[in-house]
């Protein structure tokens, strides 16, 4: 293993070849000479055995070091800065990603043209480091991962608040937006799963069960419950577009090492939503989610660009078909004024998509939202609408998802603010903190006023310094901390100080007044 020490050595080593400005340098041998140079050097040998019969093999010579290398490199050593090179870490890996194979150390490093560029970088790492969202989830009592169930976490108390007041604005939100809500089965027989496709192309992913010597599998996606549901009842065209949403927990079999907090889990909640339309209605549909889409990331902060991926390969149905989805949803986004990326052929095998890469407060960016239209499945389960002609016609349908996944977006969402959320959002809104037992009874009154006006509130009780309390409300981000003596008791006001520690005295009605404010609009501000 390389121990920091080594790392910091093997750094200034880098800077020392940075400066001596070698040149690199290019040339070719024949396979059995090419063996005969690496024979000391058996992952190489293995490498070269391993081209094909009429691959060049090429090597690069740097001063007194020459490897196997395909290339291109830059002409000279002295290209790069020495002060701009950071060794960032270091971990085991498995040779060529085999489990079965040797188990080497792989360093990792990053190299910028300035000081200053490799600076500002590292800041943006601590920062990451400090807003990571498993720590915070922690810190804040959100949520929990055990060895019990790696990969399934657990929502703990306020992580519940958190979550549930994200869900209720997600179904305020698509009420205003004409959805309805459906809740499917979590498990389901395979005969279904092999008329939507998953048996054959998914399995590997899915946990599968036998009921009644009958194969089942629990659900990795909500479509297919979805088709069964439209499929339930006849429709008329008059019907459409129809747009079903649901919540559903879905399970897929992640890969241990692949697990990441929230962001990278083995079950979790899929926002998603069907809509049922005829070819003409498509381009309205898909403009009505872009401003749902745009709603929903406004209030959260977070801008977005959009990538059109097209089709791929191995795609079902007729081109002449997926040209004119392609074209729709690139007419759809350019009608409302916003531009966007060909991802050429990385559309879905059933349909083009807009994907919705969100840019959180470091700048990172992150894929959640996406809106893909599917010509397919409405053919494999012969879904059908009668049409004003009273002939049965088929449906085109778009799946989207707007947070993608509930956890994961709890995740993306405590990272962007660093667990200080919006007052709209947070677990506790306000904590009271009488200063002296003597105020004790004016801090439940207080806090029952504040429940009465639908607030999450709490008081601290304890035995301890006033200090040391607004210490801890502000180390779990609560957005507004009641600081109440013998003065707001007599006077029936309240001493309001934020998370920024801007201290401000009102009544308790006008401090109900303002908070209600700014809860019902989502403000991401504190307005007091």
């Amino acid at each position: 293993a390389f121990t920091p020490e080594i790392m910091e050595k093997i750094e200034a080593e880098m800077r020392k070849i940075c400066k001596e400005k070698l040149k690199l340098e290019r040339f070719e041998l024949p396979r059995a000479e090419a063996l005969e140079f690496m024979k000391d050097e058996p992952y190489k040998v293995e490498l070269i055995n391993d081209l094909p019969e009429d691959a060049v093999i090429s090597f690069y010579k740097q001063g007194e070091f020459t490897d196997l290398c395909a290339g291109p490199h830059l002409d000279s050593t002295g290209r790069v800065k020495g002060n701009g090179i950071k060794l960032t870490a270091c971990n085991a890996a498995y040779w060529r990603g085999d489990s079965n194979r040797e188990t080497l150390q792989r360093i990792y490093g990053i190299a910028f043209p300035k000081k200053a560029e490799l600076d500002e970088y590292l800041a943006k790492i601590e920062e990451a480091k400090r807003r990571d969202h498993r720590k915070l989830g922690k810190e804040l009592g959100l949520f929990t991962l055990m060895e019990e169930g790696p990969g399934f976490p657990f929502f703990l108390p306020k992580g519940m608040v958190l979550r549930n007041t994200l869900i209720d604005y997600w179904r305020e939100v698509h009420k205003r937006y004409g959805y309805v809500e459906i809740s499917t089965p979590m498990m389901l027989n395979r005969g279904l799963w092999e008329r939507s496709g998953h048996w054959d192309h998914y399995k590997e992913n899915m946990y599968t069960t036998v009921i009644d010597d009958v194969d089942f599998a629990i659900k990795p996606m909500n479509c297919p419950g979805g088709m069964l549901v439209y499929k339930s009842e006849p429709h008329s065209y008059r019907d459409l577009p129809l747009r079903v949403g649901e919540l559903g927990l879905v399970h897929r079999h992640e890969l241990s090492g692949a697990l990441h907090g929230l962001f990278r889990v083995r079950c979790f909640t899929q926002d998603d939503a069907h809509i049922f339309m005829t070819w003409d209605q498509m381009k309205d549909e898909i403009k009505n989610v872009v401003k749902l889409f745009d709603e929903v990331y406004s209030v959260f902060g977070l801008e977005y660009e959009i990538e059109v991926s097209t089709m791929p390969e191995d795609h079902m149905g007729d081109e002449k078909d997926w040209d004119f989805a392609t074209e729709t949803l690139k007419a759809a986004v350019s009608e409302m004024g916003k531009s966007y990326v060909i991802n050429e052929g990385d559309g879905a095998f059933y349909g083009p998509k807009l994907d919705f890469h969100l840019a959180d407060s470091l700048g990172r960016t992150w894929q959640c939202g996406t809106i893909q239209l599917d010509m397919q499945l409405p053919e494999r389960f012969e879904l059908e609408y009668t049409g004003a002609d009273g002939e049965k016609h088929r449906p085109v349908m778009i799946h989207r998802v707007v947070l993608g996944s509930i956890e994961r977006f709890i995740g993306v969402i405590t990272e962007h603010f660093a667990g200080a959320f919006p007052t709209w959002l947070a677990p506790v809104q306000v904590k009271a903190l009488p200063v002296t037992d003597r105020t004790a009874a004016y801090a439940d009154e207080v806090e029952k006023a504040l429940t009465a006006a639908g607030f999450r509130a709490e008081v601290d009780h304890r035995s301890e310094k006033l200090g040391y309390k607004i210490r801890e409300a502000q180390s779990q981000k609560v957005p507004y901390m009641l600081v109440l003596g013998d003065k707001e008791q007599e006077n029936g006001t309240v001493s309001v100080r934020d998370r920024k520690g801007k201290t401000t005295a009102m009544p308790l009605d006008e401090f109900i007044s303002t908070l209600r404010e700014e809860v019902s609009t989502k403000s991401r501000e504190e307005l007091i």
